[in-house]
Order: structure tokens, then sequence, then C-alpha cells
């Protein structure tokens, strides 16, 4: 996981990179989750990642799994949409 300020570069199992756009992150039950755009795509879905750390210590960001988490995350993910802060990111987004 590579970081440039709101773009980072994810590597799927095939090793192939795709950037994304870091939306917002958000707090549910303790636990981080990382809501991101793909860069390069007309796809509109967002996708989201939880914050977790491997065996070695080291953050890295893993798929909700958990459907009753996933549940949770997308609800934070629908108030944070509501937000003057998500008014803000579009408006920005925008210019």
């Amino acid at each position: 996981m590579e970081n440039n300020e709101n773009i980072i570069v994810l590597s799927d199992e095939n090793g192939e990179e795709t950037q994304f756009e870091i939306v917002t992150v958000l707090e549910v039950e303790g636990n981080e989750y990382y809501v991101l755009y793909p860069v390069e795509s007309e796809e509109e879905d967002a996708l989201v990642l939880k914050l977790d750390k491997n065996e070695d210590g080291e953050e890295i960001l893993t798929t909700v799994e958990d459907d009753a988490e996933f549940d949770k995350v997308s609800e934070a993910y629908e108030e944070w949409l509501e937000s003057d802060e998500a008014d803000e990111y579009f408006e920005d987004d925008e210019e």
C-alpha cells in the first residue's frame, strides 16, 4: 500500500495495482474503515476496507467479510454522506 495524500495504490491477488481515492475514514465500534473510490474508473460503487494488522503488526487494509459488520459500516457511511464534511468533500471534488 502506497500513500500519496488521499490517493493510495492497492494490489490485488494477481499483483495488478489500482489507484483509489480515500473518500473518508469511519470509526465504527473502535475499528477504522476506509471508504475508497477507484481513481480511473467510471464505476460509482465505493470500496470499504477495514484497517487491521497482520501477524507482523503492520497495518493492512482487509475486506469486511461479516455481513452485520458491513451493515454497521454502511449505516455510518450513509450518516457521513448527510454530514457537512461530505458536502465539503463533494464540493471540492467538483472543482
